[in-house]
């Protein structure tokens, strides 16, 4: 597969989740080295001078006030890679690594860092031939960048740390030597370059966007499955009441819902002749809720892609001017805030979906559903505790969902007195969608279930396209039996993201 050459400034969070979910290799656009090389420039020339220039001859953080010599300022880059080399916990995947090294090569190809162009070939190269630097998951607070996690991607550049290679994890030197690479020594601000930065955060963040995106998909798919085992009316769908309250989410959410629907049999035999006034929220607000959910997450898109493009270390160099300038790019306070909002929508999915669940369990809602989706209540449980479980992980994701930005601490004895939590913030998502998947999963199992039971009525095309792919993993449950394997199957449909592309319609996508 030939690499994907992105262009700095420009790259879509379609380009970043293609590298994420096929491992494909990317090269920067070469249009953009003379500008990363002007800038290199730059900083060469400044490490010439006696002027302190943070990063460049200076010591970091606190100790900004060191001037360092001009003959030490190697010795100060690889010190800093090494010395911030403190991360702990469990090591990220291989593909969320490689999505770390293409975000850090799109921001020092904005040519605003100093680097040499040698290492922005060093990472290509990493990436092109599988050396994936380990990096722990824990330590940054996302300010001052992402420091400890970006210093054990940095430390294979240089020959130190921890790499995978093949599946083999060895010593960083090691890696590079078995795909006929060499250690790259660092020059002045370039070990700075590298681990000022929000990449790390904006991975997860990213991460957590595609995810949270496919689940609202599904969702979509199991709330009609959900409608439809109930019998529940379609009226709130009717295309006016979303137009005029004119929230383009809450449109397009209903748009696919009626889509879903169309053609169900058993909708059909109930639109005369119901005595039921309503149905419950959970039903019939779908598109209100799963609409804002959708709109939420397209305001956290949009935050990550321009994150994403950006050039976020300190200090900048802004080569027209001439100037290497201090700020603030590393506080990684945008990110924090997406991934905030991406939880709160996350919850909101698994929220609504578990009252769908509860409702479809409880014959005094169901509409002459048997107790549990069981033939014989009593002697058989059903799906009375997987009803349980996903109430479990419903609360276990709305603690989850409490903001993380307002939980700021200072550090670096109070030079770095305020940051932003994204890093873990946006890592925290992962495990939210793994207990969304299994919420969304038993209310694929207990929508199916009901839909059987309505038999001979029929749902509709894309419904049943949907329920017969899970009936090739699970068969309806008719006598009690071991669940956890039937649960498991299912939450993989969701978040294999098959319910939704089975479902053989058009859905909403998350960009413009």
């Amino acid at each position: 597969m030939t690499p994907l050459i992105l262009t700095p400034g420009a790259v879509t969070p379609d380009d970043l989740a293609q590298v994420y979910r096929t491992g494909r290799a990317v090269r920067l656009d070469p249009d953009c080295r003379p500008a990363v090389e002007a800038a290199a420039g730059v900083i060469a020339s400044a490490a010439e001078s006696d002027a302190p220039v943070y990063g460049v001859n200076t010591g970091f953080g606190k100790l900004a006030s060191v001037k360092i010599a001009s003959r030490d300022t190697a010795t100060l880059q690889r010190n800093l890679i090494l010395s911030h080399c403190c991360g702990v916990g469990a090591p990220i995947s291989t593909a969320q690594a490689r999505l770390i090294m293409t975000l850090k090569l799109l921001s020092l190809g904005r040519g605003a860092s100093g680097v040499r162009w040698v290492l922005i070939d060093m990472l290509e190269q990493m990436l092109a031939r599988g050396v994936t630097p380990v990096i722990p998951s824990q330590g940054s607070v996302g300010a001052s960048g992402d420091l400890a996690p970006l210093a054990h991607m940095t430390a294979v550049i240089i020959g130190e740390g921890e790499a995978e290679v093949e599946g083999i994890q060895m010593p960083g030197r090691a890696a590079l030597e078995k795909v006929g690479l060499a250690p790259i020594p660092l020059g002045p601000k370039e070990g700075l370059a590298f681990i000022n930065g929000t990449q790390f955060s904006t991975a997860f963040g990213l991460i957590g966007l595609f995810g949270a995106w496919d689940a609202a998909m599904s969702a979509l798919v199991t709330s009609a499955m959900s409608t439809d085992a109930i019998m529940g009316s379609t009226a709130p769908l009717h295309p006016d009441i979303h137009e005029l309250r004119g929230h383009r989410g809450q449109i397009e959410a209903a748009a696919a819902m009626r889509d879903l629907l169309e053609g169900s049999e058993i909708r059909e035999s109930h639109r005369e002749g119901d005595s039921r006034v309503q149905d419950p929220y959970c039903i019939r607000c779908q598109p209100q809720v799963m609409g804002a959910v959708m709109d939420v997450l397209r305001q956290a898109a949009t935050t990550l892609r321009i994150e994403a493009n950006a050039a976020t270390d300190n200090p900048l160099v802004l080569t027209q001017a001439g100037m290497i300038v201090s700020g603030g790019n590393f506080h990684a306070e945008p990110v924090g805030f997406a991934a905030d909002m991406i939880a709160l929508a996350l919850s909101e999915i698994g929220a609504i979906a578990q009252r769908r669940v509860a409702l479809m369990v409880d014959p005094t809602l169901s509409f002459d559903l048997p107790p549990f989706l069981t033939r014989e209540p009593g002697l058989n449980s059903g799906y009375m505790i997987a009803e349980v479980t996903t109430a479990a992980l419903m609360s276990e994701n709305k603690h989850l969902a409490m903001p993380c930005v307002t939980d700021s601490t200072p550090t670096s004895a109070n030079q770095e007195d305020h940051v932003s939590m994204a890093a873990h913030g946006a890592y925290r998502l992962l495990r939210m969608l793994d207990n969304l998947h299994v919420i969304l999963g038993v209310e694929l199992l207990c929508a199916a279930q009901g839909i059987e039971f309505r038999a001979p009525l029929a749902t509709s095309a894309p419904l049943q396209a949907c329920l017969g792919r899970l009936r090739a993993e699970v068969p309806a449950l008719t006598l009690d039996r071991y669940l956890a394997p039937d649960i498991a199957k299912a939450a993989q449909l969701i978040a294999s993201g098959e319910v939704a592309s089975l479902s053989r319609v058009a859905m909403p996508r998350v960009a413009p």
